[in-house]
């Protein structure tokens, strides 16, 4: 192997860490060093076997310690939660040990917005050691933040930003669709949001980031979300439980808002698309119809920022990466 590659260790081969890999080993510049998963079953598989493909031959360990090690100067990715406080741990082991970090926790998105000390903490202790680490991916990472803030380099000043992710559920993974509460009951779904366990994480931190990428000042940010019920059988649910949601995140500066971003996200939605209105001068609209794949995407996201980030340092976000290939 060319002493160019980047050294990669992945953590998490979970659907969207399986996509990963398969992205990873399609890119020579990348050379996958060691695979860890600490789920039950998972230790002494070959990422071979996982993957049905030829994969190396690495067997998956329940430590990345080693790979660490292997690693060093190179890249790690996380593929294993969506809480910037549960990954914090791994993430400093990751950079005491000398790697750079891509990952597809949302909170790491834009973490100052609920985690300001500790982000602040964090991106010092990068510098400290000589890399960097992100979070990316399709939703937090590019669909109604980073493409909002490319758009909006062609335009005069930014007034406002609305964003819109249709999603049609029925073709999307089983665990999305638990996320989003999909089956329950009304009276279920409003306990399980009151204790934190559905709906869509990084919303909030696309709309800090959308507001930042476009010159939009804020001051805050909240947050909106709504069951939405099926009208009648079909695609395994009855009528009346939830079919998916819609989750709304908005910024504002001194009371006005400056950044509207929308998720529906339904089992049969019509009209799947991603969408981006910018009021400035010119006012702009772009719309991508079908919506942008959310797999592939986030997969192909983390592939691009990990041959990017070792020639950065701190705590990033997706809006210091390159804009291009």
């Amino acid at each position: 192997m060319a002493e160019t590659t980047i050294p990669v260790v992945l953590i998490g081969l979970g659907d969207v860490g399986r996509g990963i890999a398969r992205a990873l080993l399609s890119r020579p510049e990348l050379r996958l060093v060691s695979v860890v998963d600490t789920a039950p079953g998972m230790a002494g598989t070959t990422l071979d076997q996982l993957l049905a493909c030829p994969a190396g031959g690495l067997t998956v360990g329940v430590d990345a310690a080693a790979g660490f090690i292997e690693a060093r100067g190179g890249v790690v990715i996380l593929a294993t939660g969506s809480s910037f406080e549960a990954e914090l741990p791994l993430l400093r082991r990751a950079v005491k040990a000398g790697c750079s970090v891509v990952s597809t926790c949302e909170e790491l998105a834009w973490p100052w917005l609920h985690h300001e000390s500790e982000a602040d903490a964090l991106d010092l202790f990068c510098e400290a050691h000589d890399v960097a680490v992100v979070g990316t991916g399709v939703n937090p990472g590019f669909a109604l933040d980073r493409l909002p803030a490319v758009l909006a380099q062609v335009l005069g000043e930014v007034r406002h930003v609305r964003g819109l992710r249709v999603v049609d559920l029925a073709g999307r993974r089983d665990r999305l669709r638990q996320k989003l509460g999909v089956g329950l009951s009304p009276e279920a779904f409003e306990a399980a949001d009151q204790r934190g366990e559905v709906g869509h994480v990084g919303l909030a931190e696309s709309a800090a980031l959308a507001a930042v990428g476009c010159g939009l000042e804020f001051d805050e940010v909240d947050e909106e979300l709504t069951p939405l019920l099926a009208d009648e059988d079909g695609h395994g649910i009855k009528a009346g439980q939830v079919a998916g949601v819609q989750q709304v995140a908005r910024a504002f500066a001194e009371g006005r808002e400056v950044v509207r971003l929308e998720l529906q996200f339904t089992l049969g939605a019509e009209d799947p698309r991603d969408e981006v209105e910018i009021d400035a001068d010119p006012p702009l609209r772009a719309v991508v119809p079908g919506g942008i794949p959310g797999e592939a995407a986030t997969a192909n996201a983390v592939v691009h920022a990990a041959l990017a980030i070792t020639e950065r340092r701190g705590l990033i976000t997706v809006l210091d990466l390159p804009a291009g290939r």
